[in-house]
């Protein structure tokens, strides 16, 4: 009969030495999440079979077609769309991110809206672009106005 006693204390306090492990185990795991949060991808998400199949003489309707509508469109000099993603990465919660690959997939276009080049910018290209400040600029925040017009005030002369 002890013996008997025995091995349902024993039994008992494997299966709860068990139910302890295994919930150890599973909050050691929970921080761990197929979604890495820990990177942010940003803009334009590239297919590459797509951009592949722009090519030189494509019209604008085929490239709006294949890669979709253009993060931004050039404003002076020609016609250019330009598909921006960036890839930002922190290596712990809390800490800055930094970006780690930047992409500018720019089409160039004639004035017959057909495609005249093609030219895939990477981050070795040129500098980080800024997609989100968080900050506004506001107006009188540059201190140079303010001593210009302490300036243009000490020359004015007064007569009586």
């Amino acid at each position: 009969m002890r013996s008997n006693a025995k091995s349902r204390l024993r039994r008992q306090a494997l299966r709860q030495f068990g139910a302890a492990g295994a919930f150890v185990l599973m909050a050691a795991l929970s921080g761990c999440s197929t979604l890495d949060e820990n990177t942010v991808h940003r803009g334009y998400v590239f297919d590459d079979q797509a951009v592949s199949q722009v090519r030189v003489g494509s019209a604008a309707e085929q490239v709006l077609i294949l890669l979709g509508t253009p993060s931004t469109t050039s404003t002076v000099g020609g016609d250019a769309w330009y598909y921006i993603s960036q890839k930002a990465e922190r290596p712990m919660p809390f800490m800055p991110r930094t970006v780690t690959d930047q992409r500018v997939l720019a089409v160039y276009f004639d004035k017959n809206k057909k495609v005249t080049r093609v030219a895939n910018y990477g981050l070795q290209d040129g500098r980080v672009v800024d997609f989100s400040t968080n900050a506004t600029p506001t107006g009188g925040g540059d201190s140079n106005f303010v001593k210009g017009l302490f300036k243009q005030m000490s020359n004015l002369k007064f007569s009586l």
